[in-house]
């Protein structure tokens, strides 16, 4: 792969680091700047293209640095600029690009501009974040609520009205209808661009415009109780207003005016709505995150249909994307099992469209329970007891079996799971079977593959558990063949011929094996089959 060509971001794979948790390198517990680096080596082995750093800035940690508090700076605790500086530039020389967690939707309420705005009502930045009179009543001005539960809506004692914040009142929300406010960001996106860094994602980038008339937003006919109570009205008014998308055109201009850059939006809404984000003649985010692997029932005929749907929905030449974990939600490998992660890394690696690999996915980490009394997580502590918690898919990275997994020298800030000893980085590297080896395999196939890299998609069969799709490019075609259960399955289908040679299976013992017009695939297996030319 062109590292330097202008659409890199179209044939790589993404790779993203919770920094807190990836290496440790001063004992502390928390990961950081120096630890990434030591790992570099590591990141390089997978075959990835791109890191995707969650954020590293200046923070308070409420939300663990989702809470910025200076943008141009690098929180202490993951070290220092000169160290981000280094990490760059080692990225750099390995070929790998790096991509930073730009998050303008809101600040911590310790940043200097909130404690301006704060002050009085007549502050030139007053007019920096959303403010609202009290109600009639004096209560809240709408029935906007919090993300992580209650209302969005703080008040200040100190001027006499109440802010908008949609995540924590800590993190209260810029108003981006003011031009101040745009110009103000940006040259904090070419502040980073400067600096060589090669593109951005963008947090919550939906939520940035508000309805200019603040009016209330209507009751979710579909909500069911135990679910997040944020989920009891439907954010009509409050995210996903018609001028969010000058806004995201102002942003890519920013990165358009430095060559080989991309804007990545996190967007979480329904098909329809995520097209319109890659912006009118593509002028918006290159690739709005597609998140519908992260929900979907685990079926033949469901992925194959958000396969389909996904497909006809983009826009014309726009490019697709696919994620299968995050530091959202949970891990894979708990939501499928174990034996379909390694289907779903198949998956993954083999769709049309750019990957995003989540750390510790590669070496099947699951979903840890976390005591109450380990809970961090603000969301778990604000709406305990109904699974929103997220800090089970942030533990550690699991690079050994020592007391603390390699990870550091002192306790971590979040717990290791029991299994750390035997599922770890050099016990699965060492193992040629294992689904850390798959996963290399995986992409180096794809990478050494046209057809895997930029091929047409075409479906061919979804039917119990079985999935099929070919892919195919100047000429040649991989067939993929998934079990997406448990059973064995005898597939017999025109499309592999006699004479197709299996290049890959998920359980990394048949390469070569030629196949006589049946295709025995084993229960949770999956393999990428080549017809003869």
């Amino acid at each position: 792969m062109a590292q330097g060509g202008e659409f890199w971001w179209r044939d790589g794979i993404f790779y993203q680091i919770y920094p807190r948790s990836f290496q440790d390198s001063d004992g502390d517990g928390v990961g950081d700047l120096v630890g990434i680096l030591r790992r570099l080596p590591y990141v390089k082995s997978l075959g990835v293209d791109a890191i995707w750093l969650s954020p590293i800035f200046p923070s308070p940690m409420a939300d663990f640095g989702y809470d910025i508090s200076d943008y141009t700076g690098i929180d202490p605790l993951f070290g220092t600029m000169a160290d981000f500086d280094a990490l760059l530039a080692a990225a750099h020389e390995a070929g790998l690009k790096l991509i930073l967690d730009l998050v303008p939707n809101h600040t911590s309420d310790q940043h200097p501009w909130f404690i301006e705005s704060s002050a009085s009502r007549d502050n030139p930045k007053r007019d920096w974040y959303i403010w609202r009179d009290p109600a009639p009543d004096g209560g809240v001005p709408n029935n906007w609520l919090s993300e992580f539960g209650g209302s969005a809506w703080a008040f200040d004692e100190t001027t006499g009205q109440y802010y908008y914040h949609a995540f924590l009142a800590q993190q209260p929300d810029l108003n981006w209808r003011n031009p101040d406010v745009r110009t103000a960001m940006y040259d904090v996106m070419r502040f980073w661009l400067e600096k060589g860094v090669d593109g951005f994602r963008v947090d919550v980038i939906w939520h940035l415009i508000k309805d200019a008339a603040f009016r209330d937003n209507p009751p979710n006919p579909r909500y069911v109780e135990g679910r997040p109570p944020n989920e009891k009205i439907l954010t009509q008014y409050s995210t996903d207003q018609p001028e969010v998308f000058d806004v995201i055109a102002e942003m890519r201009r920013v990165t358009d005016a430095y060559s080989a850059r991309v804007l990545i939006g996190e967007v979480y809404l329904p098909l329809h709505r995520l097209m319109a984000y890659y912006g009118n003649d593509l002028t918006g985010a290159q690739m709005p995150f597609n998140f519908a692997l992260l929900s979907t029932f685990w079926s033949a005929r469901s992925i194959e249909k958000i396969i389909e749907d996904y497909e006809k929905a983009l826009p014309t030449g726009a490019w697709p994307n696919w994620v299968l974990g995050n530091h959202d939600r949970p891990r894979v490998a708990s939501r499928v099992g174990p034996e379909q992660a390694r289907v779903a890394a198949m998956l993954l690696l083999t769709l049309r469209g750019t990957p995003t690999l989540y750390y510790g996915d590669e070496i099947g980490m699951h979903q840890l329970a976390i005591a109450p009394e380990d809970v961090r997580d603000p969301f778990e502590k604000n709406v305990p007891g109904i699974g929103v918690g997220r800090d089970g898919c942030r533990t550690p990275m699991q690079w050994d079996s020592s007391d603390f997994s390699g990870f550091s020298a002192g306790k971590p800030w979040l717990p290791l799971p029991e299994d750390h000893v035997r599922e770890n980085v050099v016990n699965l590297d060492a193992d040629s079977r294992s689904i850390l080896s798959l996963y290399k395999r995986l992409i180096a196939l794809r990478k050494s593959s046209p057809a895997l890299v930029s091929g047409d998609y075409h479906p061919i069969a979804a039917q119990g558990d079985l999935l099929i799709y070919r892919r195919d490019a100047q000429g040649r075609a991989v067939i993929i063949v998934l079990n997406l259960g448990p059973e064995p399955i005898a597939v017999t289908t025109s499309a592999l011929k006699f004479g197709s040679e299996i290049l890959l299976s998920t359980l990394l013992d048949r390469e070569g094996e030629r196949l006589e017009g049946v295709l025995d695939l084993r229960g949770n297996e999956g393999v990428v089959v080549v017809p003869p030319s």
